[in-house]
């Protein structure tokens, strides 16, 4: 009589009963996918950190959400690069921002997607931080500090704008203190009690937001955003940070990035009994695409059992860039 795991290599030997005995399963319905959507623009534009994502018009927005509804994906979230930044990031807040545009129109033409949000300031200010700014007592010129408190109206001032554009759920990146209980408020006295909040809760001040930061034009002009940022190294301090989003009323939380803390995703999932959000980031999407381009890796293989890892840790739902290409290797 064979040993148990003898047993499992049996049942693993046919394609059929590996399918049977398998714990983690990955599909499109898992996964969102990214969009950046700059004001301005006419067509696309190549984004040279990550290999064949771009730039998109509101038109051609509107185009790739269907094509990702086409393949199953059920939802996308929007990243705005607006024509004008400056030290408030007023666009984020604006009622004909770019993104609150790209919203009615992907909801106009495709109402079964979900549209998530990302709400932030740091591709709307001119400084590049994720709030704004001002000089702290004592300070010596030349070193601002995010003015928490004061971001925090903005922000949202920002979440009631994105939702009474079609947004069917909003995603605070900005890791000011206190933040989704104060967009909570707002949004409940707006009457915008159904609109959840996808919490970034756990997001780490990390060098995997490389690509992404030029692909929005969002890398802060000075300084950096440990201020703000969850440290690599504090696994603990993040699963706080969960505990306390859960408290103010976030509905999803979000650990970001996914493939280095694969540990937290797990913590925070038994931790809490909210769905998990795990963002696959531009850095992690770059990694695997330079790989394959340089004949390392096989790309189709990679991807699927990197983004199994990041489901089997814990993760309900995947933020990644490899969307389509899954959707499209899945089927």
């Amino acid at each position: 009589m064979g040993f148990p795991t003898t047993r499992m290599r049996r049942l693993r030997a046919t394609r059929p009963l590996r399918g049977l005995v398998r714990e983690t399963e990955l599909s499109a319905a898992d996964l969102i996918y990214p969009l950046f959507v700059a004001e301005g623009l006419a067509g696309r534009e190549p984004i040279w950190t990550m290999p064949g994502i771009e730039r998109l018009s509101i038109d051609e927005a509107v185009s790739e959400s269907g094509a990702a509804l086409a393949l199953g994906i059920p939802a996308v979230i929007l990243f705005g690069i607006p024509a004008r930044k400056d030290p408030e990031g007023s666009g984020a807040y604006d009622d004909e921002g770019i993104v609150q545009l790209a919203t009615r129109a992907i909801k106009h033409a495709h109402p079964e997607l979900l549209v998530v949000t990302d709400l932030c300031l740091c591709e709307y200010t001119d400084h590049g931080h994720c709030g704004v700014l001002h000089q702290p007592d004592g300070a010596a010129p030349g070193e601002p500090e995010v003015d928490n408190d004061a971001t925090l109206e903005l922000l949202a001032r920002t979440a009631v704008s994105q939702a009474r554009a079609g947004a069917d759920i909003v995603a605070p990146s900005d890791m000011m203190d206190g933040r989704i209980g104060h967009i909570r408020e707002a949004l409940d006295g707006a009457g915008l009690t159904r609109t959840p909040i996808m919490a970034y809760s756990s997001k780490f001040a990390s060098a995997f937001y490389g690509p992404f930061r030029a692909a929005a034009d969002s890398a802060p002009a000075s300084g950096d955003r440990l201020g703000y940022q969850l440290d690599p190294a504090n696994g603990d301090e993040a699963v706080r940070e969960s505990l306390l989003d859960v408290q103010e009323g976030a509905d999803l939380l979000m650990v970001k990035p996914a493939l280095p803390y694969l540990d937290i995703i797990r913590r925070v999932k038994d931790a809490t009994t909210l769905p998990l959000v795990a963002y696959n980031t531009g850095g992690e999407y770059a990694m695997l695409k330079a790989a394959a381009a340089a004949g390392y890796m096989d790309e189709r293989r990679s991807v699927l059992e990197a983004l199994t890892g990041i489901k089997r840790a814990g993760a309900d739902i995947i933020i990644t860039y490899h969307a389509k290409d899954v959707a499209l290797w899945l089927k």
